[in-house]
This record gives structure tokens, C-alpha cells and sequence, in this order.
């Protein structure tokens, strides 16, 4: 058995329809939002979301909250248009549930702020007394008077004496300037840059949504790189070199290789062929013996032609004598 104990309020109290307490698919922080924006006076202009912010309500349950009030008819949402081209996003909040065509009628009755408008059942639009008489075009037959007098912009001008001016002695005409000569090599490099841009999208999948207004800036930095001595094989190893690891998303892809491609770096020239590595004075003269040696070994020869060291030569004079 339960007993309730009411005592009914003599000031600040809002009358609530006993639907939206026992609401069956309204949660708890639908019915708060609804019963608080309800409570509000007339001319608050506090949205959902400060009311959520208020009752202490996270993102979440008040994002699902306003989807159930929206479901039901409770609050409707519009986007429109103000002075300068602003938009805004008006929010209708009804005490009773209301159809969308019911929404727009209140809609159309409302003037143009952006924030809430409370609205109540009993409201309705206006009706819209029409302007006297029939619509006329404008006229468009210029002046309003049929014949201008005064100054007024749609007069004839009189021409202007042009001022005597003494006659310019005759100069000898200048001779025409030589045609230059056109510089095929450049329209060749510039077309390989051209060339070697549009391959970039198949050097990696990375790269495969560069931008194409980013083409003729991309050239440009390649055609310094031509310039400068470097080759299309060496442009693309630099962009390969400098992108991400796999796996890595590049969002992009125009704007890295123009980072890569910014700074121009000398051209690399071969080292000069490396001569026979020099002996140290103590090892002048000496020479590697011919023998079984397990690693080289060097002696000085004694006579001319000798290939063989003091040990090797005795022990294959010894062999021989022994046979």
C-alpha cells in the first residue's frame, strides 16, 4: 500500500499533461529536457543543448533524447536563411505532439531569431491580408520626365574641342627586334616534368589523389630539379625516400611532395676510380709468395724472378732431392 502526500504549489509551477510524465518511449532525459524547456518563459531563448548542459545530461544522452523528441512530435528543427545569407536552425518545442505540415504552419507564423520558440497548442498562424488591387509591372520607360531639362545623365554630351596641338617632327622608325631563338631543350624538359608529375600517382598508392590544379605548381618544382642536373630517376627515389611507412594514411599526397620537392640539393658527382692501394715504406719491394701459404704471405725476393719465400723454395729443394 502507497500513500502520496501533494500539496499543490502557489507560485512557479507548470502545468504538464500527464502524457509526457507517463510517456511510454520517452526516457528520463527526454521527459527533463521537454518538462524543462516547457517551464521556461516566454521569451528564453535557451536551446536543447544548454538545457542538457543544465540538467547535467552528456553528449550522448542528450543526442538520444532529442531523437525520441523529435520522433514523437515534440520538437521540430528547420534551417533557414536570414539577412546577408546567414543560415540559422530554428527549434520548435509543442507541449502536445505535432505533424510535420502542423510544424510548418507554426514555422510560418514565426518571425526569423535564431534559438527556441516555445510554442503552445492554442497558437496558430495568422492570416495574411493580401495587398489592394492587381500587380503591376514596373515601368520601364526611363526618365519620369518625357522631356528632361537641367543636368541629368541621359542628356547628349557635346564633343569637346580637341586642343591644336603643333605636329611632331617625323623619327625615323625604329628597327624590329630580331626574333629570339626558341629554346627547344626547354619545352623538352618541361614536358618530361610534365611526364614525370603525371606518373607520381604510380610510384605508390599513397600518392594517387594529387589534386590535379596542383599539376603545373608540381611541374615547376620538378623543372628546377631538371635544371639543376638531376634526372627523373633521382625526382622519383627522393618522393619514394620521403614518404610514410605502410600503413600510414597520407591525406595530402599534393602538399607532401611539393614539402619534398621545395629544396633542391647539389647533384651528387662520382667519386674518381680508386688505384692500387700503396704498400707502407716497410713493405716496398715485397713481394706475395706463390706457395701453399694458408694467407698471403709477403717476402723480399733476393734474385731477380723469384716467386718463391726462403721457406717455400727450401722445402721444395728438399722435395726434389728426396726423390
Amino acid at each position: 500500500m502507497i500513500y502520496r502526500n501533494f500539496i499543490a504549489p502557489e507560485r512557479d509551477f507548470t502545468q504538464i499533461t500527464n502524457d509526457i510524465i507517463r510517456h511510454p518511449r520517452l526516457d528520463s532525459d527526454a521527459a527533463r529536457i521537454l518538462n524543462w524547456q516547457l517551464s521556461l518563459p516566454g521569451h528564453s531563448r535557451q536551446t536543447l543543448s544548454e538545457t542538457a548542459k543544465h540538467a547535467r545530461i552528456g553528449a550522448c544522452s542528450f543526442n538520444q533524447a532529442k531523437r525520441q523528441l523529435k520522433t514523437e512530435g515534440y520538437v521540430h528543427e528547420r534551417r533557414v536563411q536570414g539577412e546577408g545569407g546567414l543560415w540559422a536552425t530554428q527549434q520548435l518545442v509543442s507541449s502536445v505532439p505535432l505533424r510535420a505540415e502542423e510544424a510548418a504552419k507554426i514555422f510560418g507564423g514565426l518571425p526569423f531569431r535564431a534559438g527556441v520558440e516555445r510554442v503552445f497548442p492554442q497558437m496558430a498562424p495568422s492570416v495574411v491580408v493580401p495587398a489592394a488591387g492587381h500587380p503591376v509591372s514596373p515601368p520601364t520607360d526611363g526618365h519620369p520626365e518625357k522631356d528632361p531639362q537641367g543636368n541629368t545623365s541621359i542628356l547628349p554630351r557635346e564633343p569637346e574641342p580637341e586642343p591644336e596641338s603643333e605636329p611632331e617632327p617625323e623619327s625615323e622608325p625604329e628597327p624590329e627586334p630580331e626574333p629570339e631563338p626558341v629554346d627547344e631543350s626547354g619545352d623538352a624538359q618541361l614536358d618530361e616534368a610534365r611526364a614525370l608529375v603525371g606518373a607520381l600517382p604510380l610510384l605508390s598508392p599513397a600518392l594517387r589523389h594529387i589534386p590535379p590544379g596542383m599539376r603545373d605548381e608540381l611541374t615547376r618544382l620538378v623543372v628546377r630539379w631538371l635544371d639543376a642536373g638531376h634526372t627523373s630517376a633521382d625526382v622519383h627515389g627522393h618522393v619514394l625516400r620521403g614518404l610514410p611507412g605502410a600503413g600510414t594514411p597520407v591525406h595530402r599526397p599534393g602538399g607532401l611532395v611539393r614539402y619534398l620537392l621545395r629544396h633542391v640539393p647539389p647533384v651528387r658527382t662520382a667519386a674518381p676510380p680508386a688505384g692500387p692501394p700503396r704498400l707502407s715504406p716497410r713493405l716496398e719491394g715485397a713481394l706475395e709468395c706463390a706457395g701453399g701459404h694458408t694467407q698471403p704471405m709477403l717476402f723480399r725476393p733476393v734474385v731477380e724472378g723469384q716467386t718463391l719465400c726462403p721457406e717455400c723454395a727450401g722445402a721444395r729443394q728438399g722435395a726434389s732431392q728426396g726423390c
